[in-house]
C-alpha cells in the first residue's frame, strides 16, 4: 500500500514538473516575442521638389491725383481704360482681370494745421490680372513702363503685391509620399546595419505636412515642394 503511494506521489510529482517546465517555457517564450515587439527604430524621410508656380495674381496700383474729386473720377477711368487696353493687347482675357473700388485719401484732413498740400486729394484703383499663364504674366510686367510712358501713374504698393503660387500638390503628392518612405527606410537600414538587424515591417508611419516656399527670395515665381515623414519600423536579428 505504502508503496503503491510513493509511486503515485512519484508520478504526480513528474506530470508537475513537467507542467511547470512546459508553462515556464511558454513564459519565456511570450517575454522574448514582447520584447521582439518593443525593438524599433523611428526615422524621418524627406521629399523635395523644385516646380514651376503655375498661378500668378499680378496687381496694378495707380493713381491720380488733384483737387476736383469728378475730374478725378473721369480720369482714373481713363487710366483703368488704358490698363486694360495694355493687358489685352498682351492675351489677356477680360475675365482674368478685375478693377477695384476706387479708394480716396483726403490730404488736407490729413496735414491739418500743416498748410495745404498742392492736390487735396488722391485717388487709388488696383487692376488685378489673375492667371495661369506665368511667362505672360512676366512678359507683361517687364512692359509696364508702357503704361507710364502713356501717362498712367503706377504704383509700388507694399499692400497689394505680385504673389505666385502652386496649384498641383495633388498630382505629384502621391509620389512625394513614396519617395519620402522610401528615403526614411534607407535610413532605418543603415541604422538596422549598423546594430547588426534587419529592418522589418513598418510599426507607425505619420506623414508630414507639405510646404511651399519660394526657392529664394529673388525668383518667387520657382517653388520648393517639401514634405517629411516619421516612419517607425521593427528590427528583426539577422
Amino acid at each position: 500500500m505504502e508503496r503503491r503511494l510513493v509511486a503515485a506521489a512519484v508520478v504526480l510529482g513528474l506530470f508537475l514538473a513537467l507542467g511547470l517546465a512546459a508553462a515556464g517555457a511558454l513564459v519565456g517564450r511570450g517575454l522574448f516575442q514582447a520584447r521582439a515587439t518593443e525593438r524599433y527604430v523611428t526615422v524621418k524621410g524627406l521629399s523635395e521638389r523644385d516646380v514651376p508656380a503655375d498661378l500668378v495674381i499680378w496687381p496694378i496700383v495707380f493713381s491720380v491725383t488733384g483737387d476736383d474729386l469728378s475730374a478725378l473720377q473721369e480720369r482714373m477711368e481713363t487710366d483703368a481704360a488704358a490698363v486694360r487696353e495694355f493687358l489685352t493687347g498682351l492675351g489677356f482675357p477680360a475675365e482674368e482681370t478685375s478693377l477695384s473700388a476706387p479708394r480716396v485719401t483726403d490730404r488736407a484732413a490729413q496735414f491739418y494745421g500743416q498748410g495745404a498740400p498742392d492736390d487735396r486729394y488722391v485717388v487709388e484703383a488696383t487692376l488685378t490680372a489673375r492667371t495661369g499663364d506665368v511667362e505672360r504674366a512676366r512678359r507683361a510686367m517687364e512692359r509696364s513702363g508702357e503704361l507710364v510712358k502713356a501717362g498712367v501713374t503706377l504704383i509700388r504698393s507694399y499692400e497689394y503685391q505680385t504673389q505666385y503660387f502652386f496649384t498641383g500638390l495633388e498630382a505629384i503628392k502621391p509620389e512625394m509620399i513614396a519617395e519620402a518612405t522610401q528615403d526614411a527606410r534607407r535610413a532605418a537600414q543603415q541604422f538596422a546595419a549598423d546594430s547588426g538587424s534587419s529592418v522589418g515591417a513598418i510599426r507607425n508611419a505619420q506623414q508630414g505636412y507639405f510646404s511651399i516656399e519660394d526657392r529664394d527670395a529673388f525668383t518667387p515665381e520657382q517653388k520648393k515642394v517639401r514634405v517629411v515623414t516619421t516612419v517607425q519600423y521593427f528590427l528583426v536579428d539577422e
